[in-house]
């Protein structure tokens, strides 16, 4: 089993657009869900509320590409 509970990386379409690493311009990605904490609700533990952004960790080089999503 890959990365991530994976079994091969993929390539992933941004907007349409054949993602490419912007630092090894690799074509192969693992997906990944990321939380993004904020201080107060951290604070409240309330952390479930903030929004969390998809990532595409690159197979090669391991650069992460953080989207956010549209409201």
């Amino acid at each position: 089993m890959g990365l991530f509970g994976r079994k091969d990386p993929e390539r992933v379409q941004v907007a349409g657009t054949t993602l490419h690493c912007e630092i090894c311009k690799n074509e192969l990605f693992w997906k990944k869900e990321a939380q993004l904490n904020t201080a107060v609700a951290t604070f409240f533990s309330l952390d479930w509320v903030d929004p969390a952004a998809t990532c595409y960790v690159c197979d090669r080089c391991g650069y992460i590409h953080w989207f956010l999503p549209k409201k």
